[in-house]
C-alpha cells in the first residue's frame, strides 16, 4: 500500500509541474487521498477518487 501511495505522490509531482490548475488539483488531491487511505488502511482507489474529485473542483475554482 505504501508503494502505491508513494507512486501516486511522485506522479502527482510530475503532473503538477506541467498542468493547468484543474489537472494539478486533481493530481495532488488524488495523491493525497490515496496516501491518507493507505495510511488508515482503507481502499486506496476510493481515496484517490475522492481526493482527485475534490482537487479538481478546487483547481477549477482557483483557475
Amino acid at each position: 500500500m505504501k508503494k502505491i501511495a508513494l507512486s501516486a505522490v511522485l506522479i502527482a509531482s510530475a503532473v503538477s509541474m506541467s498542468a493547468c490548475s484543474t489537472l494539478r488539483g486533481a493530481a495532488i488531491g488524488g495523491a493525497g487521498g490515496a496516501g491518507v487511505a493507505a495510511a488508515t488502511g482503507n481502499d486506496v482507489g476510493k481515496g484517490a477518487a475522492v481526493g482527485g474529485t475534490a482537487g479538481a473542483v478546487v483547481g477549477t475554482v482557483a483557475d
